[in-house]
Formats: C-alpha cells, structure tokens, sequence
C-alpha cells in the first residue's frame, strides 16, 4: 500500500504531520529518530502505563490515529459517544458520559446483573457500534480517495490545492495551443454577431402588410405657399378603412354591410378581396368623416381604420402644372411636388422627421398667386374667343430668372389628378417644342450685333425673293426694299434676318445659340421638360430658316429665358420657379450679350411695340416692347400654312425691364374682327395687353404717364434709325 511519505515544511516528521483523514492506517512505530522497527520487535523504551479505557473507547482504537491529528480524531469520537448515549439512554436520566474502570458508565448498570426481561444494551455497546460504523465510513472514503494509500488532512487539502492550482496554470508547453483556442473562440463568436447583424441589415425581418401601410401612409409633406405665403398646397387628416380577411367571418355578410354604406365600391372585387388569406388589403382610401362613423357603426370584425395624409390644393387648377399633384400614398408625381420628393422628403420620413407638416418648412415659390390667377383667368377666355385648341402664357422676372406666373391649357385639378393623364393637358411650356417663329428672330438680331460685325445702322437688301437652291424664302409683308436692322426687326422681315444670320456664318450662328441655351435641355426644379429638336445636318440652309424662326423647335421658356437676357443687361440665367433675391441670380448669372447690346435690343423691342407687329399689345402707362412670332405647323413632314402656332412677347417696361410677358396659342381660328388673320398680332398680342394692363398694378408695376427722358443714351448717340 502506498503511504504518504512527504515531509511538510519545517522539516517535522511524519507522525508531526497534523491530523489523518478517519480510517487512515496507523503509522509504525519509529525506532531511533525516522527509521522504523522490524516485524515483530519490541521497543526498546518502556511503554508509558496508562489507566484502563472504557469498552467504548477500546473498541474505537483500532484504526485510530496518532500524533496530533489524535486529538481530532478523538473529539470526533467523544462527539458521537454523547450523541448516540443519549439516543441509548432511557427518558428522564441524564448521562454522565464518564468511563468506569468497569468498562461501563457512571449511573449505569452493566447488563449482566440486569434480570427480567430482555436484555438492554449499554450505552458503551452502542457508542462503540456507532463509532465502528463511523471508522467504517471514514475508511471507505479515504480509500476511495487514495486508493489505500495514508493521507493526513493537511496532504489532503496540499493535494486539493495543487489539483486546482494545476487547473488554471499557464504552463509554458501549453500555453500557445490554450491562446490559439481562446483566439479561435473569440473570432468564431465574434463572426456570428457580425453575420447576424449584416443579415439584419440586408434583410430585415419581415413585417406585416398593415405595419408598412401605416407608416407609407403617414409621410406628411411640407406646405407649398406663393411669393407673397399665400397657401397653395397642403395636408389634411383624413382616415382609411382596411381589412385583415384572415379574420373576417363572414365575407359575403361584410360585403353587403360595406357597399350598403359605401356603394361606390365594387362589390365583386370587395369580395374577392375578403374572401382571401391575406394579413391586410384596403376597403377604401380617404374616407370623409360621415363615411367612417357609418362603417365603424357596423362594428365587423376584422375592419379597421388608419389615420393618413391627404394632400389638397385650395385653388383647384391654379398654377396646377408648376405645383403638380402627389398620389393617394401621398407621394409626389408631377410638378413641385415630385421635387420636393426628390430632396430627401423619404429620407426624413424614414427618419422620424416628416410626421406632420408643421414638422417641415414650408416650400416657397416665385409664383404669385394673384397673377397666376389673372393670366389664367385672361387666357381661358382668349382660347375660347379664338377658338384655339391649347394656349398657354408666362410671366418671368428678367433679373432674376423667377417664374412668376404660368398657365397652360387645358390643365386639370390636381385634387382630381386623373384628368392629368389626358394627353392634351401636359405643360406647354415645359414639354412642348414648337418652332417659335419671328420672335426668333430676336437671337437673330442679338447675335448680329454682338458679333461686330453688324452694327444697329447697317442695312440688308430686303427686295425680291432670297433663292437658294430650288428654295425661295420671301416676306409676309415685304416692303421690296433695302432695310436697316431697326427696319427688318420692324416689319419681320424673314429675308433680311436670313442675310443677317448669313453674315455671321453657320457655325456662328450654331455657338450662338448654344450659348443661349437653345440646342440643349432646359433644367429646372420641375421633373417634366424637353429635348429641342435640332437639325441633324446643319447648312446654310438652316442657318437661314432657324433664324426668322423655322427649322428648330423648343420648348416656349426656352425661349422666355433667352430673350430675357437679351433685355437685362446681357445674363442668361436659368429659370426657377423658386423664390431668388437678385443677389443670387446674379451668382448664377452668365454674361452672353453686352449692354450695349442689351440696349439696343430693348430699343428695336420698343420702336415695335409703338410702330410695329406690337401695337396691339400697347398697354398706355407702362412703356411695353415686345416681338411677335407666327409659325406654321409642320402636319404631315409639310409645313401647313392654315394651321398656325401664334407667340408673343413683351416687356415692361422697356426701358427698366422688370418683366417679360409670353403668350402663345395652338391653331388659334381668324374671326370677324381680325379680318380673317390668325397670325400673332391678332391673338397672342391681343391676350398679352390685357393680361399685362391687369397684373401690372398686382406686380407693382408704377404706371408712365409721360415720356421717359433719353432712356436709350447710347441709341441716340449712334444716330439709329427712329431715334431722329
């Protein structure tokens, strides 16, 4: 048997060790200091004589230790005898617990000399037969533990604490395998939070049909308010009525109650509708306040309502093609509205941030409500007097590019947006490219003079017919006479304008109108515009057409903006149709013309408006000057001269420009008044008189009673015709 033989610190011996675990086998005695006896021998000092022990005690010194754990191993013992001699001890006597030399215990009667009865056992028998039982036990256990080998308790707990010990140390051969497996642990878990939370962010949990049309619903949208904050659009609550058929008892019972109280809705399709396994579906959207109370009186199951925004415009079809419309999700479609979309509204829903419209800053507009108002007004009843089939005109701020007003007909309500899908009720202005006739003519005269190679007193044969191969290109009215600039911007002359666009050349002409903006796409807030159709083999040919305004076709605020920067001082700026300071147009501005240039565009533009084409459009008071343009539609890949797309347009005041007029008409007819004619003079001027003489005091426009002094310096120095 293995014994445990290690010496504890400070050099004691064995026996010195401290108290063995119960059952331990006894230590041989030691002869001579740490050599122990042989088999048998007796020792050679005399035993110490100690009195007799109880029976109890003897029977427990088999297999007791010795030396200091002794004590121990006695007290437990001594704790036991006392336990189980009171649970031996008859009731109302109390043990001593005291030995006699007897072998029996003080206050007891050794059971032989008992008679009657069964015999009883002492209290001596019990303690030693509970104490072998004890010694038994101890045994088992420590043999279980040390396999029979000695122990004492203070090897025991060394043993413990160096088992544990061994447990948690960093031992130097393992410690790279222990840190790759720690390492290896951490990147594994680590990697599965990361895939996870990608996995969340790729793909999110599904959520229900009703949870997603609540919050597409809910997106608030900014108000839109004019120039002067007067409201042009905005959101009000309204509720829509849904259903969740998976619990829905009775479809057939819930349709009947429904398209009692809702006949517009289609029976069958309801129907359908409830009689599926779907989490969600709509019953009607936008529901008015009466409708609602009804339905939420029916009280069935499975039918609900959610709070939405619907977008409503208070002014119906005014300014309706510049505003727009949004859906019934309230998202934005056409016009502003799809623009406001455009600038992140999503993103600040899906932020929290667009719950209701009190959140969002109002959207600002350079439209003027009230001469949108007024321009629409003139224009429905100028496109039924000339029984025109659309019609559309425009009113821009000249410095600084600001839409302030534009109607085009027909237009539609944007709170009934279903009439905006008819193909005759697009934007005029935006998306149609038409060829602009004689007020191209314009560009024409402004490229001459900038290019030097013109000047306001040069002059241009004008007689007879301008041939160029098989083609003859004549006057409307031709004087048959030799013109100066002044007189060929005067009578529209189309031969002298051609001879002017030809002394400048081709590719002149073509970088020209680059520069004005005229070969490329106009770019605005609104979503909607269009390409110009420009000549695919450019010659003198074209050169010559394109410059009295046939050959190349653009949208009409194409043009506007062109013009416009031919009277502002020479800065071609791109029309917006939000609120600009002049600070900032002038930022964006670009210098296309010289003032001189600009200067005299506004004279040639005022002598017409008093002596020319333009008279029709004089309004007294407010100094205008304008140009006008009759261009015949190309029907059939041939130009059709009874079918006539009329311009015009103004200035005022020509001296100070603040304001540019445009006016245009489709296929306007030739009345009694007019004597027949259909061309610009007799419509679109007509219209544009009585639109400016009705929004310029809206505009604040000051009236001219007299004369303005000198208001072309430059004109009167350079002698130019009309100024003697």
């Amino acid at each position: 048997m293995l014994q445990d033989r290690s010496t504890p610190p400070g050099g004691k011996s064995p026996d010195r060790a401290g108290p063995r675990l119960p059952g331990a086998s006894p230590r041989p005695p030691q002869a001579g200091g740490n050599a122990p006896q042989p088999k048998g021998a007796t020792s050679q000092k005399p035993a110490m004589q100690k009195p007799a022990m109880s029976g109890a005690r003897a029977a427990g010194q088999a297999g007791q230790p010795s030396g200091r754990g002794a004590g121990l191993w006695r007290g437990l013992q001594a704790s036991a005898a006392r336990i189980f001699s009171r649970a031996g001890a008859p009731p109302g006597k109390a043990t001593s617990g005291k030995a006699t030399p007897g072998g029996t215990s003080s206050g007891q009667t050794p059971s032989s000399g008992q008679s009657g009865g069964a015999p009883r056992p002492s209290v001596a028998s019990v303690g030693a037969s509970a104490l072998a039982m004890l010694a038994a036990g101890a045994g088992k256990t420590k043999a279980a533990l040390t396999r029979g080998g000695a122990m004492t308790w203070r090897s025991f707990f060394r043993a413990a604490r160096t088992m544990i010990g061994d447990m948690f140390r960093m031992r130097a051969d393992k410690a790279n395998g222990r840190i790759m497996l720690v390492g290896a642990g951490f990147v594994f878990i680590f990697g599965a939070v990361i895939v996870r939370l990608a996995t969340f962010a790729i793909m999110p949990p599904p959520v229900s049909e009703r949870y997603v049309a609540g919050n597409t619903v809910g997106v608030a949208r900014p108000d839109i308010v004019d120039r002067n904050g007067l409201l042009l659009a905005t959101d009000i609550k309204t509720y829509s009525a849904f259903a969740e058929p998976r619990n829905i008892l009775d479809a057939d019972e819930a349709t009947e109650l429904l398209t009692a109280v809702l006949p517009d809705l289609n029976a069958r399709e309801l129907r359908e509708k409830l009689s599926t396994k779907k989490g969600f579906v709509w019953i009607k959207r936008e529901m008015t306040p009466k409708q609602r109370a009804e339905v939420h009186r029916l009280g069935i199951p499975g039918v609900g309502f959610l709070p939405e925004n619907k977008r409503v415009y208070p002014n119906g079809p005014v300014g309706a093609h510049i505003l727009g419309f949004a859906n019934v999700d309230n998202q934005g479609i056409a016009g502003i509205e799809k623009y406001i979309d455009n600038q992140g509204l999503k993103d600040l829903a899906g932020l929290g941030f667009a719950n209701s419209a009190a959140d969002l800053k109002p959207v600002k507009l350079s439209l003027d409500l009230r001469a949108t108002h007024a321009v629409r007004d003139e224009l429905v009843k100028g496109m039924a007097h000339f029984k025109a089939k659309a019609a559309a005109a425009m009113i821009m701020d000249v410095n600084t590019g600001e839409v302030i007003a534009l109607t085009s007909l027909p237009d539609y309500d944007p709170n009934n947006p279903v009439d905006a899908l008819e193909k005759d009720r697009i934007n005029r202005m935006m998306v149609g490219v038409y060829e602009m006739g004689s007020t191209f003519k314009a560009l024409t005269t402004a490229m001459a003079l900038d290019s030097g190679k013109v000047n306001i007193n040069s002059s241009f044969d004008a007689r007879g017919g301008l041939h160029y191969g098989r083609f003859t290109i004549r006057d409307y009215h031709g004087t048959n006479r030799v013109l100066t600039v002044p007189e060929i911007f005067l009578h529209s002359s189309n031969i002298g304008t051609a001879r002017m666009a030809l002394a400048i050349g081709v590719e002149g002409h073509k970088a020209f109108l680059r520069k004005m903006g005229q070969l490329t796409r106009m770019q605005t807030e609104l979503p909607e515009s269009a390409a110009p159709i420009v000549p695919a083999r450019w010659g003198e040919l074209n050169t010559m057409t394109i410059a009295f305004g046939h050959g190349l076709a653009v949208a009409p605020i194409q043009a506007t903006a062109a013009v416009a920067a031919l009277v502002n001082g020479g800065k071609l700026m791109a029309p917006t149709f939000l609120k600009r300071t002049e600070e900032e147009a002038a930022n964006v501005g670009k210098q296309v013309v010289s003032p001189q240039t600009s200067e005299a565009m506004r004279y040639i533009m005022r002598l017409n408006g008093y002596k020319g084409s333009a008279r029709k459009s004089l309004v007294q008071g407010y100094y205008v000057g304008g140009k006008t343009g009759t261009a015949e539609k190309v029907i059939g890949g041939r130009y059709a001269r009874n079918r006539l797309f009329t311009t015009f347009m103004s200035v005022a005041p020509a001296n100070k420009p603040k304001y540019l007029f445009l006016t245009i008409y489709d296929e306007p007819q030739g009345l009694p008044e007019t004597y027949g004619y259909a061309t610009a003079a007799w419509n679109s001027g007509v219209t544009t008189g009585k639109i400016i003489a009705r929004v310029a005091p809206l505009l604040g426009l000051p009236p001219i009673f007299e004369e303005p002094r000198n208001p072309f310096p430059n004109m009167v120095r350079l002698g130019a015709w009309g100024t003697r």
